[in-house]
């Protein structure tokens, strides 16, 4: 059983920056695509960022140049570093891992982040 716990969420001023972490039990982190997601109340699930099991990172344009998404195999978690946050940002922030090989799409219950002044 893979468990992903996310923290690092909080309240924030525009402009401001956040890193998001996520720490995940079980031994096929390494092997595994990770991904952020953020759903914002009244909105759909949208996904913000992921690193492959490669390192190879795609971003959504919204934050393309603002956060960076990475990746410490050795410790089991991924990274949100979010900077120039804006209040559309506003979100709780998801991490995912998905191995379907492995037949294994894991899910974190999230961590708030409140972008305001």
């Amino acid at each position: 059983q893979v468990q992903l716990v996310e923290s690092g969420g909080g309240l924030v001023q525009p402009g401001g920056s956040l890193r998001l972490s996520c720490a995940a039990s079980g031994s096929i982190f390494s092997i595994g695509t990770m991904a952020w997601y953020r759903q914002a109340p009244g909105k759909q699930r949208e996904l913000v960022a992921v690193v492959t099991a490669g390192a190879s990172t795609n971003y959504a344009d919204s934050v393309k140049g603002r956060f960076t998404i990475s990746r410490d195999n050795a410790k089991n978690t991924v990274y949100l570093q979010m900077n120039s946050l804006k209040p559309e940002d506003t979100a709780v922030y998801l991490c995912r891992l998905l191995a379907l090989t492995y037949g294994m799409d894991y899910w974190g219950k999230g961590t708030l982040v409140t972008v305001s002044s």
